[in-house]
């Protein structure tokens, strides 16, 4: 169990990374992702507006949902005499920014000679407070100081172009939490190698490809879905209950998805055999860890894990501990991370594909300990309209994973936590996720107990593992171990020689 600590301060002593590290527990990105990290920042944005309870502040977060502000930042610009010849992606360009500093983009698209609209969007740089200084988007309190200053020139390919825009209004976003799940079906069902087989758990289930966007839109306008399972109807809710549903559908549904996406992208491009020369997949898996992180590692699913280890006691390497520390979770998560990435660098695509299974199987355990926390709160605690949101969108982020497994214990689910539901049975939830730990590779040690302070509540223990449940599946220490392993010898020798 001691290797866990072990192989993380391993991965925080390797001295190849040139690239700002992404979370508490440290990942070493091999490519430039400070600008993936930066979604968090619309989350946040998302979440600040739904707190005013408001219809305004309900359209302010739509519209940052929709249009975003924080990540993957351009500039729409016209041209005076359009462009002398064909501009080829990512072609630099350089110009003066609104406080007179020179700043540098690249071209967005491929333009034709003649254009005279082109798409610039600005470089990002490697350190994460300053990744980007232009942040417009549809944010109400944007930063404008980086921006390309509304009129002069700039230079593509050692010729001058005179332009004009509005910089309130053409500074914009090509990434937002609303395309993780409009993107669906071209990324994760037709894509090379698709459908993806979690994706199309979900698509299954709901028989929608945006059904996360569909469920954040109908929370945002209070209107109902039109799903083939798991409907949910928000117009009986104020905006105290939608406001939940929003802001954990967002992070919880749409997020937690395209993170699966970037693993499974890895995996498609990962060329076996190939040592170092990995670099797409190798990008992509540092984008799952972005998405999965954040820049701030408080607003997504790295935070959801920390948050429910202090309700369930599955806190610390050994996942025991109920004090606020990384989550157990966290822990093994990003251990399979770092084992990811190196078997990429290695060419050992069968290796990446286990560490992607691991993580997927994993990142769901802070779903269920959230969905069991709400429906003991509805249950046992006269829990109204919030927590019945909460419970109701936990639920709906899992259901189709239980429903792959059957279809019998997720109706048991989604009728006791749905939004509407007359009545709420937390043991009949609790026993329906359990019949099913084993069909969807966790166990009950994963998910733990609902824990009050020094004891667990009633009726809320962790289950008892199964003889199949403690012979099947990757133990901790296996984890670690072949994590260790895959550092490298170079690296330990490295690291106990600077100790020395």
């Amino acid at each position: 169990m001691k290797f866990t600590a072990l192989a993380l301060s391993l991965i925080a002593s390797t001295a190849y990374a040139s690239y700002e590290k992404i979370g508490p527990l440290v990942y070493e990105p091999r490519s430039l992702v400070t600008d993936h990290n930066a979604i968090d920042l619309d989350q946040k944005a998302i979440q600040i507006e739904l707190a005013k309870l408001t219809s305004d502040g309900f359209q302010n977060a739509k519209e940052i949902y929709q249009e975003g502000g924080y990540s993957k930042s351009f500039a729409e610009i016209r041209l005076e005499n359009g462009l002398s010849k064909d501009l080829t992606k990512g072609t630099e360009i350089t110009g003066v920014d609104t406080m007179g500093e020179m700043i540098n983009g690249k071209s967005y698209s491929t333009y034709a000679a003649g254009v005279s609209n082109i798409i610039v969007q600005y470089s990002t740089l490697v350190t994460q407070d300053n990744y980007v200084n232009c942040q417009v988007g549809k944010l109400t309190d944007p930063n404008t100081d980086g921006c390309f200053k509304e009129s002069g020139e700039i230079t593509i390919d050692g010729r001058s172009y005179a332009y004009t825009y509005d910089v309130s209004t053409d500074n914009n976003n090509g990434r937002t939490i609303q395309g993780f799940s409009e993107q669906a079906e071209d990324k994760m069902y037709k894509c090379q190698n698709c459908p993806y087989d979690e994706f199309h758990k979900y698509y299954k289930y709901y028989g929608v490809f945006d059904y996360a966007n569909i469920w954040v839109l109908a929370a945002l306008e209070g209107s109902q879905t039109n799903f083939e399972n798991g409907n949910a109807d928000f117009s009986i809710y104020e905006y105290e209950g939608r406001e939940q549903a929003v802001k954990k559908g967002t992070a919880y549904m749409a997020v937690y998805m395209y993170v699966i996406r970037e693993l499974e992208d890895a995996l498609d491009d990962c060329k076996n055999g190939c040592i170092d020369c990995n670099d797409d997949p190798v990008h992509a898996w540092d984008e799952a860890v972005a998405f999965y992180t954040g820049s701030t590692s408080d607003q997504l699913l790295y935070a959801l894990a920390d948050k429910r280890c202090v309700n369930f006691k599955t806190c610390g390497t050994e996942g025991s501990e109920s004090s606020q520390m990384s989550s157990k979770v966290n822990y093994d998560i990003f251990g399979q991370f770092a084992l990811g990435q190196q078997s990429l660098l290695e060419g050992d695509c069968p290796a990446v594909k286990v560490a992607a299974k691991r993580i997927t199987d994993l990142m769901a355990v802070p779903l269920i300990q959230g969905t069991i926390r709400y429906g003991y709160k509805v249950d046992k605690q006269m829990g109204e309209e919030v927590e019945k949101a909460e419970g109701a969108t936990f639920a709906a982020a899992v259901l189709p994973r239980v429903h792959a497994c059957s279809a019998v214990d997720a109706k048991i689910i989604y009728d006791n936590m749905r939004v509407g539901a007359t009545d709420t049975n937390f043991a009949a939830v609790k026993t329906a996720f359990e019949n099913n730990y084993e069909c969807m590779n966790i166990k009950c040690n994963d998910v733990g107990g609902l824990y009050s302070v020094t004891e667990y509540y009633d009726g809320a223990q962790p289950c008892a593992e199964t003889p199949m449940m403690k012979d099947g599946g990757d133990s901790s220490s296996a984890n670690s171990i072949s994590l260790s392993l895959g550092l490298g010898l170079a690296t330990l020798f490295a690291t106990v020689f600077s100790l020395m």
